[in-house]
């Protein structure tokens, strides 16, 4: 069959007509599961979703993940360390790796310190100092870990970069950012942050944390320990939004309003590229750990052979560039495309409040 059938790049004009009937409407994995875009009760623009189907993933919480890491701490620039020469007096002192690994202490040059352990860096560098000192003995400690740091970001009291200077939990990142935001009003944290979304990331992955089983119901198989530059996210359920990824011109997210459809939201995403895969439209639903995934021929609706699906506040909707080969590695790229967003948007946000934001357009095949 050929591709470029189903390329078909919204026109201008469709557009255009999308966007205004969204301004005429009312304000108002991983375990993936698919759902039937045109189920449940009729909506006045498009059609309900009906064929969610749920699709088992390989992708567990793994037994090592439970366990603290038994690695020594290892120094990089940023970490604070106090230095002493033993019966010395006047040689105290503390410094920091600095940016080039190196640790600049008393008569020594710059010695390069980094990757090393703590035992490692204090032999290297009583060995250097034998060309001043008889038998020197040198007490080396960490003071500050700079280098090693996670991110714990969303509807939390106060979220920031936290550094990793021991073993840590999810909980204990949570913890230490303050835990979760309270309403002053109710005194609940459910309707202030969205578990179902909420989500962490590692080397450019989503994990498969539970958040609702951890938090809600104490569930500790989900309690992993965190590695350097983990990034944990808890958004806010206030927010509604519809998420536009993959082959659009404009990938980003959409503030939902009554009886949004996915013409609307593709459009409002400036359309399709020219290499959109369009008849295998994907609409994600529901928790990111157990989403439902519907399948959606979106050139059949261009071309009004069928009706126009209705949207849900929080779904993210995903154009491919190229046929799906499994249900399961489909909902993995969706859920790893849309966390990497989040990710990066909320990242840049933390770091520069100018940051104009992002969209992910991820061209790996499914």
């Amino acid at each position: 069959m050929n591709r470029n059938f189903f390329r078909i790049p919204i026109p201008p004009l469709l557009v255009a007509m999308a966007i205004f009937w969204a301004g005429c409407a009312p304000e108002s994995v991983l375990v993936a599961k698919k759902f039937d875009p045109r189920a449940t009760t009729p909506a006045p623009v498009g059609a309900p979703a009906t064929n969610l189907t749920s699709v088992v993933s390989s992708n567990q919480i793994r037994p090592e993940w439970l366990r603290p890491s038994t690695e020594p701490y290892r120094l990089g620039p940023g970490d604070r360390i106090e230095l002493e020469i033993l019966g010395r007096t006047g040689t105290r002192t503390t410094t920091f790796v600095c940016a080039d690994g190196k640790i600049y202490f008393d008569l020594l040059p710059g010695m390069d310190v980094w990757a090393l352990t703590l035992e490692e860096a204090r032999l290297k560098l009583e060995k250097e100092l034998t060309q001043y000192y008889q038998h020197p003995q040198l007490s080396l400690q960490l003071t500050r870990a700079e280098s090693k740091r996670v991110w714990v970001m969303g509807r939390l009291n106060k979220s920031g970069v936290f550094p990793l200077d021991a073993p840590m939990t999810v909980i204990e990142a949570i913890s230490r950012a303050g835990g979760l935001f309270t309403s002053r009003f109710t005194g609940t944290t459910e309707e202030l942050a969205d578990l179902n979304h909420s989500f962490l990331i590692r080397s450019g992955e989503m994990l498969p944390v539970n958040f609702q089983r951890l938090l809600r119901q104490g569930d500790t198989t989900q309690n992993i320990y965190l590695e350097p530059d983990d990034f944990i996210y808890l958004p806010s359920s206030l927010s509604a939004q519809i998420y536009v990824l993959g082959a659009v011109r404009g990938p980003r997210p959409l503030g939902y309003v009554d009886h949004m459809t996915l013409t609307t939201a593709i459009a409002k995403a400036l359309g399709t590229t020219p290499d959109a895969y369009v008849s295998q439209v994907a609409i994600v639903r529901g928790s990111l750990s157990e989403p439902r995934i519907g399948l959606v021929n979106f050139q059949a609706i261009y071309l009004g052979r069928q009706k126009d699906v209705s949207l849900q506040a929080g779904d993210i909707v995903y154009v491919p560039r190229s046929p799906f080969r499994t249900l399961e590695r489909y909902a993995k790229l969706i859920t790893d495309t849309f966390v990497r967003t989040v990710a990066a948007n909320e990242g840049g946000h933390a770091v520069d409040s100018s940051f104009g934001g992002v969209g992910v357009s991820n061209p790996l095949s499914q």
